[in-house]
């Protein structure tokens, strides 16, 4: 049969029953508009957190950390081998902190093609001396020009500006709650005593706020240079090295095989953050499984739509039949119908989708925890469009079958003479 004819039957039908037809569009609209709204939002959010742990997480970070000796001296003594030892109260090995060979390391993870970057890092313990009283607190010697690359380090900067951490002497930039428990502010000097009992005076520069309090009230940054002479340790002297790669699944085997040939301690993001990645995963599949729900919903109102118009339309369908329209004809008459809604309802929605993502995008959202960020976070990922439209056309569609189907099937002749 003519597909202009069928389209113009459907038309027709769509036209009678007007209302019908806006109340199924309209489900649809609502559908599409609330899913990419929501795995939108849901998807910024998930951005956002991750965010706030992978721009300042390491891919591989390298490190040295004290261990008791796994094989004791009295197992490879000859005369004890064969028996079961038990050895008590095993201290570690008197060892230093520092990665051994680290200028031989570098050089090797440069040449490395997985390698993306790596920022060299010195931590060690201070005391924060406010008047007679010593707040305890971490330094963290690093290379702030690789720092800012790697981890957008000026992005959590809020007073000063981090260049400054190496272009002046002596300086450091402290955490907002160390700034706040000393009333220390830029160009302020201020007074640490190191671990060995040393005390040092350096200029604030800067004011560093991550986010997280228990970090800020503890954490302050110094240049390489100014961490090594607090520690009284060679220009070599290093504890971390932190390494971004190219393709981050490949974390857990680079690390690895950076532990076995470097003879240091390796931990990759997804060890450090198993946890965080699973959390994700999950605000992920119930945003898809809400979003999902409210297109089969949709769906349902289309199914029940449809049904009615065929059982209104029983004598238009017997005339259609008997009229020499096939079974199959009027089957695509109604799944023109069911498309149609779904191809309106759905464009509509997309559109309608992207514009309250906008809206969601502009609404204020400040906190002191997260300094960087001023809106709500919002993802506009073209996945999230490409799903909902198709969901919409398949939802449809299969809701228009089965009542297409039956309509298909109508006996005229029985139709006609009950009339």
């Amino acid at each position: 049969m003519n597909l202009k004819l069928l389209f113009s039957i459907a038309r027709s039908l769509l036209v009678a029953r007007w209302r019908q037809t806006l109340v199924a569009a309209i489900g649809v609209t609502f559908s599409i508009t609330m899913f990419i709204a929501l795995l939108g939002f849901m998807a910024g959010l998930n951005e956002l957190l991750d965010g706030l742990v992978l721009n300042r997480t390491p891919h591989v970070r390298l490190y040295k950390e004290l261990q008791a000796i796994e094989r004791q001296p009295v197992a490879m003594a000859p005369e004890y081998g064969s028996s079961y030892n038990i050895v008590r109260s095993v201290k570690p090995k008197n060892d230093q902190l520092a990665l051994r060979n680290s200028g031989n390391i570098i050089r090797a993870l440069e040449s490395d093609t997985r390698v993306a970057g790596m920022a060299p890092k010195i931590v060690t313990q201070a005391f924060y001396n406010a008047g007679t009283t010593d707040l305890s607190g971490v330094i963290n010697g690093i290379d702030a020009v690789a720092e800012n690359k790697l981890f957008r380090f000026s992005d959590y900067v809020v007073s000063g500006n981090y260049i400054d951490l190496k272009n002046v002497p002596n300086s450091i930039i402290v955490g907002k709650g160390v700034a706040g428990k000393m009333l220390a502010g830029t160009g302020d000097i201020i007074q640490l005593t190191t671990a060995k009992g040393d005390r040092f005076q350096l200029k604030v520069v800067g004011v560093f706020e991550s986010g997280l309090a228990e970090f800020d009230n503890v954490q302050s940054y110094v240049s390489i240079a100014t961490a090594q002479k607090m520690v009284n340790e060679p220009g070599n002297y290093l504890t971390d090295i932190q390494i971004k790669l190219k393709d981050l699944n490949q974390a857990p085997a680079v690390a690895k095989e950076f532990a076995r040939l470097f003879d240091v301690q390796a931990i990759d993001i997804q060890a450090a953050n198993a946890q965080f990645e699973t959390g994700s995963f999950i605000r992920s599949l119930i945003s898809y499984a809400v979003g999902i729900t409210l297109l089969v919903v949709a769906g349902f109102g289309i199914y029940n739509i449809l049904n009615m118009m065929i059982y209104e339309k029983m004598d238009s369908i017997a005339i259609l039949k008997a009229t020499g329209f096939s079974g199959r004809d009027v089957q695509r008459v109604f799944l023109i119908i069911a498309l149609s809604i779904g191809l309106f309802g759905g464009l509509l929605g997309l559109l309608l989708g992207l514009g309250l993502s906008a809206i969601i995008d502009q609404i204020p959202f400040v906190t002191p925890s997260l300094p960087t960020i001023k809106t709500y976070p919002v993802s506009y990922s073209v996945h999230f469009y490409l799903i909902g439209g198709s969901f919409s056309i398949i939802t449809t569609y299969f809701a228009g079958f089965f009542p297409a189907h039956k309509a298909s099937r109508v006996d005229p002749v029985i139709i006609i003479r009950g009339k």
